[in-house]
């Protein structure tokens, strides 16, 4: 993708005072479109990984100009299907990569930069290993625990109260509450909302949760800052120069591993996704609608959802506890 970035910023130049050469006009027919296509991939996570899935691709299959996407056939992209699984690479891996040269040569194929149809459709990929989903969730009387371990009496503390009471009461994602500004708490039909800037840049609101609402009018009144311009980051960090920014993702993944250490909670792989499968798996075992809790959750798809309904897979409900001797 930087080779086209640099193709394409070598073309632009000058050409607002001349016109384009049929060389140039060619150029620019089919370079920008995959250069808008990254470009519009908001999430800077996707973004790298889709990166490195399409130059793994062009290297296995030989890719050095634009031009050449539009000899790509379906059989170029059964071979290099072929050898994920020789490279070791998990599913959910293999699912991305072919995901991400379908978004690739759907973007090429609206724009008209190649033509006949997407070579990755039908190619198949590997089924999701199980019916649950691998992120962990945490019981009731843990994710109790996490809530209570922050210290109410310092102001790190309040603000780690509410962070955490956001990402289990809401389920949000840690980029989406890192996200989170003071004019995100909004009200809406009479009941206090969270606006949540979700991927793709689409937004979602979600009613607040009382217990949630306690713990961030706690923490703004003992940080003062939502008495500042609305566009402030609603959680800040609290060591380090004043930047002005909020919390980093990767700052509030590391105080929920710190606070689940020290809560004694030891599950294996739980991180801040742990803690949305946990209020998914709460919130579907309570009887809510699944179809609700996708859009609760933000999922584009509801299979997506269905990997935190545990409903049927509670260790409560399993026979071992039916055995009597």
């Amino acid at each position: 993708m930087t080779e086209l970035t640099e193709r394409q910023t070598g073309s632009l130049q000058g050409t607002s005072e001349r016109r384009l050469t049929a060389a140039e006009f060619q150029d620019l027919a089919t370079v920008p479109a995959a250069v808008e296509w990254f470009a519009n991939l908001a999430n800077p996570r996707t973004r790298r990984a889709y990166q490195g899935d399409i130059e793994d691709f062009c290297r296995f299959v030989g890719l050095h100009t634009p031009e050449q996407f539009r000899l790509v056939t379906r059989a170029h992209v059964l071979a290099w299907r072929s050898q994920f699984e020789q490279r070791g690479l998990s599913g959910a891996t293999q699912r991305r990569k072919l995901a991400a040269l379908t978004s690739l040569f759907n973007h090429l194929l609206d724009s008209n930069a190649v033509a006949g149809g997407n070579p990755v459709h039908g190619v198949k990929r590997p089924k999701i290993e199980s019916n649950e989903g691998k992120t962990p969730a945490l019981a009731d009387h843990q994710a109790k625990a996490l809530l209570e371990a922050p210290d109410p009496s310092t102001l790190k503390g309040l603000r780690d109260r509410a962070i955490i009471a956001v990402l289990l009461y809401h389920g949000l994602r840690r980029e989406e509450a890192a996200r989170l500004q003071v004019d995100d708490l909004q009200q809406r039909r009479g009941l206090q909302h969270l606006r949540i800037h979700g991927k793709g840049g689409k937004l979602r609101y979600v009613p607040l949760h009382p217990v949630a609402a306690e713990r961030l009018h706690s923490y703004l009144e003992a940080s003062g800052h939502h008495h500042e311009q609305d566009k402030a980051p609603l959680f800040r960090p609290l060591r380090g120069p004043k930047t002005g920014a909020g919390i980093s993702a990767e700052g509030i993944y590391a105080l929920v591993g710190q606070y689940a250490q020290a809560a004694g909670i030891a599950v294996v792989g739980l991180g801040v996704h742990g803690l949305r499968a946990t209020a998914a798996t709460n919130a579907l075992e309570h009887e809510a609608d699944i179809a609700k809790v996708q859009a609760w959750l933000g999922h584009a798809n509801i299979s997506t959802t269905k990997l935190y309904d545990r409903r049927h897979a509670r260790p409560e409900d399993s026979p071992t506890f039916k055995v009597h001797y």
